[in-house]
């Protein structure tokens, strides 16, 4: 409601929402209310900085983490397999050097497995990918 009222008596005002809340109806509503953007609060500092400058320049910007609800199929299907598999186990608090081992590859197989999902989920770092795994229920 303040998104709202703000944006009918201040026009020019671009408002950025930094919440707590992932859910989709309040993202929603918050869009429609005359935000600009939505970012989470656990979102690391790089993604906040991006956010902040996107709207400051009147682009609009939902927080990465949001947009695996948003795409066409779940967002597990966005990932192969393998970088489930993979994105699992960095849940699971292993490093890549763990994870080639058990996996029988090499580190330089996992850091290119771990780049292709940090970009298919729209992550700044493997810690953001892992809670937004987590999230949509993409990993246990």
């Amino acid at each position: 409601e303040a998104t709202k009222q703000l944006s009918e008596k201040v026009p020019d005002t671009a408002v950025l929402i930094f919440t707590a809340f992932s859910e989709r109806s309040l993202l929603g509503r918050g869009l429609e209310s005359g935000a600009k953007g939505y970012i989470l609060k656990e979102a690391p500092h790089q993604t906040l900085l991006r956010a902040i400058e996107k709207v400051f320049a009147g682009e609009g910007y939902v927080d990465p983490a949001l947009m695996p609800a948003f795409l066409p199929g779940k967002g597990e299907d966005m990932l192969t397999t393998r970088e489930r598999e993979i994105l699992q186990l960095l849940a699971d608090g292993m490093s890549n050097a763990d994870v080639a081992a058990k996996l029988f590859i090499s580190q330089e197989t996992v850091k290119s497995h771990v780049r292709h999902i940090l970009t298919k989920l729209e992550a700044d770092t493997r810690t953001h990918a892992v809670a937004i795994a987590l999230r949509e229920a993409i990993i246990d």
